[in-house]
């Protein structure tokens, strides 16, 4: 049981970690690499159940500090994951898929969206790229328009509503008519 003890405090913290590592992608524009969380969710609530299982050892005061601190950060994560799950799904507008296009070595693949923000903001279209398992990164934005002509110039270079973006130097574009 002490073990339990250990086990889930790193859980919790490393949930902590990959929150703010998911934080940071999404306000600076880079690769999104932690799963979504709804996935960390699940995990904050499997590290609160390890947590009060690890009230159940009563050798030493310090698996009970152990046990305390996990479930007060465990419960602390679960409040604001479920704060943060509800203010998206409430006031991140609506996004439809365009179009799905992949390089021509096949290497990129991109997804085009159709995005409006209802009365809270403008409308627009966002680019995509997919990365392996679900890892993704927002790398084109332009508003104010609901169509997106593309063309591949190369491997790695595609030409979006006649603005070139070279996909290997990981260049975003991001235009406001």
């Amino acid at each position: 049981m002490r073990k339990l003890s250990w086990v889930t405090l790193f859980l919790v913290l490393l949930l902590y970690f990959i929150s703010m590592c998911s934080l940071y992608s999404h306000m600076n524009n880079k690769w999104l690499v932690s799963p979504p969380n709804y996935v960390i969710l699940i995990l904050s609530i499997l590290g609160l159940a390890l947590a009060i299982l690890g009230f159940k050892d009563t050798s030493n005061k310090s698996t009970k500090v152990r046990s305390w601190i996990s479930t007060v950060l465990s419960l602390a994560l679960i409040f604001i994951l479920l704060g943060a799950l509800s203010f998206t799904s409430i006031f991140s507008g609506y996004k439809q898929l365009l179009t799905t296009t992949h390089s021509p070595d096949k290497h990129y693949t991109i997804s085009f969206y159709k995005t409006d923000a209802g009365a809270m903001g403008s409308f627009g279209v966002m680019g995509e790229l997919k990365g392996p398992l679900w890892f993704k990164r927002v790398f084109y934005y332009e508003g104010k328009t609901d169509q997106v002509d593309l063309e591949w110039v190369d491997n790695h270079t595609i030409s979006i509503n006649d603005q070139k973006v070279n996909l290997l130097n990981g260049e975003t574009v991001r235009r406001s008519p």
